[in-house]
């Protein structure tokens, strides 16, 4: 294998740059980023071929990789970022928190926050429950409307392992945000732990104040809402 060079990805993506899917694909996105106009699929199988073509890079230069990617302008770019962070996600540690937090809080949206927070975030955390809890109540508390989304996210992954306590308390904190992507955080966290213990969810709807659109996400699965 060939040693890692992110212009790999940049040579695949840019022969595969497409104009005319570029368009709808920044409108679907609200226009926040400009776009190569590479779909998903072909995205994912450039990313293949990258992968097995190079050498993952150290986790000495990752994060100086990943930035190098991140911060290019169009967005299938932080896609590839992630994609990297993801297949060295065992390397991560709590450690690596903020510079997570700084990706999440950089050209955010929730395409990019909703990969990072789960499969980032959550992997880091779900292997130092006490550190990484403690991290994650004082990004609720944070000022930046996307960590607090990352923060009520990074369970999503956890099933029966799930902290309710620090569900509940992060949720609490922010059930009378007017914010619509903290009110469909907190809708989405509680309809996912609903497949592991549906009444532990019906019983917390049924005893908080929650926002309507919190609680109809919460509940959408279930045959009747309260």
């Amino acid at each position: 294998m060939k040693r890692w060079d992110h212009q790999g990805i940049i040579d695949r993506f840019e022969a595969n740059r497409d104009d005319a899917q570029a368009t709808p694909m920044a409108a679907y996105m609200k226009n926040h980023f400009p776009f190569l106009g590479i779909k998903s699929p072909l995205r994912q199988q450039l990313l293949k071929e990258q992968f097995e073509e190079y050498e993952l890079p150290g986790k000495d230069l990752l994060f100086e990789e990943v930035w190098t990617l991140y911060k290019l302008p169009e967005r299938e770019y932080q896609y590839a970022a992630i994609a990297l962070l993801e297949k060295m996600k065992k390397h991560l540690t709590i450690d690596d928190l903020p510079v997570l937090r700084q990706l999440i809080e950089s050209k955010s949206w929730w395409d990019s926050v909703d990969t990072i927070a789960p499969k980032l975030v959550g992997h880091i955390v779900f292997h130092n429950r006490e550190q990484g809890g403690l991290v994650m109540a004082e990004w609720s508390q944070s000022g930046n409307m996307w960590t607090n989304r990352s923060a009520i996210l990074h369970q999503l992954k956890y099933k029966n392992e799930t902290d309710t306590s620090l569900l509940s308390k992060i949720i609490e904190q922010h059930s009378f945000s007017g914010e619509f992507f903290i009110q469909k955080a907190i809708g989405w966290s509680l309809r996912e732990y609903a497949k592991t213990d549906p009444n532990w969810v019906q019983t917390f709807v049924a005893t908080h104040s929650l926002k309507p659109l919190s609680k109809r996400e919460a509940l959408k699965h279930f045959t009747s809402i309260e």
